[in-house]
């Protein structure tokens, strides 16, 4: 659509965008806390952890991932593929999402948003987040209890990056979806940083502690000062 400048969509390849965009979204939180366990073995358990976390095991949790967040949205989306009455056919957003199609519904959309309530933001929200938390938890104890300031650094290096996509992706979430005041340009905004800044940053993070992007990172930054003093 933004490349070829046409902006319509059919009903169902709208359903299709809404559901593909809450299945990935919601498998990501549950990734990001598969993750966070991943982080609580390296530094909790360290000398077990090739035993617990095998090739094996890390298959079957990313399965579940995908299969657990794929069950999370399939009773909204099936109440909602069942909306028939809108006020307008045209979305004022970006894509397809879920909040703007019920604002634009004259259905009863009361069964729908009580789901979402429940099941997107208790289930699919605040439980990943929760089970993040408790895992952090122990990690920050461990690492409390690491006697050398070099052996706390690196333990903290270890998750560091985790940590920091954690932090950006539930508080663009939270921005977007959990103010009680939204506009609908803020709106906007906050679904832009969430569905391409957010996404386009995870690498970014994740390279960083590669020593051959820092090298190069850091030899960017000084040439492009070097060149700056220069001129």
């Amino acid at each position: 659509m933004f490349v070829m400048g046409n902006n319509t969509v059919s009903f169902t390849a709208c359903m299709v965008q809404v559901c593909i965009f809450s299945w990935l979204s919601g498998n990501e939180l549950i990734l990001l806390t598969a993750m966070s366990y991943d982080r609580y073995v390296a530094i909790c358990n360290p000398l077990h952890y090739t035993t617990v976390m095998n090739k094996r095991f890390c298959a079957s949790l990313a399965s579940f991932c995908w299969a657990i967040s794929l069950l999370q949205i399939l009773p909204p989306m099936v109440i909602l593929a069942r909306f028939s009455c809108y006020t307008s056919y045209v979305i004022n957003h970006f894509f397809c999402d879920i909040m703007p199609l019920i604002d634009l519904s004259c259905s009863d959309t009361s069964i729908l948003q009580l789901l979402i309530l429940t099941e997107g933001v208790l289930l699919s929200t605040f439980t990943p987040f929760l089970l993040t938390f408790i895992s952090y938890v122990f990690i920050i104890i461990a690492i409390i209890r690491i006697q050398s300031r070099n052996g706390r650094s690196k333990a903290f290096y270890t998750c560091s990056s985790h940590l920091t996509v954690v932090s950006l992706h539930y508080s663009s979430l939270v921005c977007q979806y959990l103010t009680p005041i939204r506009t609908l340009k803020s709106n906007k905004i906050l679904a832009l940083f969430n569905t391409a800044i957010v996404p386009m940053l995870n690498p970014v993070i994740y390279s960083l502690k590669n020593k051959d992007v820092k090298s190069a990172v850091q030899r960017k930054i000084h040439y492009f000062i070097t060149q700056t003093n220069y001129q």
